[in-house]
């Protein structure tokens, strides 16, 4: 098939392009390429998919309306995963404005695409910061998830209200994924296991928040990419037996589906550090903070639901997932602490 991939210069998306490539479809992948965070790192992620004939870049921003209309009249895709978006919990405490922008109208440039042109199907990755003040584990998708502690966990729900509505009001089938916590090679700058790395091996402290108790179901990025392929391929439909008087919040009478995506083995943050620390050889100083602004104490994820349909189960454990991320960051960065040239080095997806 002719998919789009959005945010394919992303970690995800970078990730998500390689197997679906390697599963034989063609892929058109679209970014933005902005300078939230290193754009070398993108460049080389890039570098790779483009070795496939099978890929195609498309530079371009979700909300420039006009560009994406066009885009989806001339491609005429199949099916769309859309993994582009502003990330980041913290930086939505700085920079409101561009979760609106790019979350929110991005999404609709996108949908409105789908709508238009009769895709067969859109995936697209909400979050599982959207269980915001739930405290009630394991997180299930027929849990409440009306209480968001960040702006970035509301722009992902609102996703997830716009996909209904879609699906609802034109048919439109509509999968949504919520992540929980991808870690692995390729991985953003701003996010914990590289930032930890990075400090490790420079000899810096390490912040560490709400003194490393809390726990998050880290998924390593291979099992959440099998996820998102096999709910690509499972095409959202109407639920026979959804009862309005009963609903249950993650089907629906329209071709809509929610799934969690996570490794449903929790650990520490601690315990997070301590394997780091043990495929890095050297042990980190810790600085031990209060919980941030923001955070969740924890998170787990039910995966039953994603099980049922597609017979997703995820398979890496998480010393094996974060041995491989080392690798790659010392390949990568040539032991250079993350103060390297960043330069291409042979490496798969």
């Amino acid at each position: 098939m002719k998919l789009l991939v959005t945010g394919a210069a992303g970690f995800i998306g970078f990730h998500t392009a390689a197997r679906l490539m390697a599963d034989g479809h063609e892929v058109v992948g679209l970014d933005n390429l902005n300078a939230y965070y290193d754009t070398e790192l993108k460049a080389a992620r890039l570098a790779i998919l483009e070795r496939s004939a099978n890929f195609r870049f498309v530079k371009a921003d979700l909300t420039d309306g006009a560009v994406i209309q066009r885009l989806f009249a001339h491609e005429k895709f199949q099916r769309v995963v859309h993994l582009a978006a502003q990330a980041g919990v913290r930086y939505s405490l700085q920079n409101p404005r561009a979760y609106i922008e790019s979350n929110i109208a991005g999404f609709l440039e996108v949908i409105e695409g789908c709508r238009a042109n009769s895709v067969e199907h859109l995936v697209y990755a909400s979050t599982s910061s959207v269980y915001g003040a739930n405290t009630c584990l394991p997180f299930s998708e027929q849990q409440c998830v009306e209480h968001p502690l960040t702006l970035y966990a509301a722009t992902k729900k609102a996703n997830e209200l716009m996909a209904h509505s879609y699906s609802a009001l034109y048919g439109l089938p509509t999968t949504g994924l919520r992540f929980f916590t991808v870690y692995g090679p390729w991985g953003r700058p701003d996010m914990a296991l590289f930032l930890f790395t990075k400090n490790i091996l420079a000899g810096k402290p390490i912040d560490v928040y709400h003194e490393g108790q809390h726990q998050r179901d880290f998924t390593y990025v291979d099992d959440i990419v099998a996820g998102v392929a096999a709910a690509l391929d499972h095409v959202a439909a109407a639920d026979p037996a959804w009862n309005p008087l009963a609903p249950d919040a993650a089907a629906s009478s329209a071709p809509y589906r929610i799934y969690n995506i996570g490794n449903q083995c929790p650990v520490t943050l601690l315990k997070f550090i301590e394997v780091l620390e043990e495929c890095l050889g050297r042990k980190a100083v810790k600085n031990l903070l209060p919980m941030q602004l923001g955070d969740v104490p924890d998170t787990s994820a039910d995966v039953a639901a994603l099980n049922r349909a597609v017979g997703y189960r995820p398979r890496t454990e998480l010393k094996d997932g974060v041995k491989r991320f080392v690798e790659w960051y010392l390949d990568y960065y040539q032991g250079a602490g993350g103060g390297g040239s960043g330069n291409l080095v042979s490496a798969s997806p």
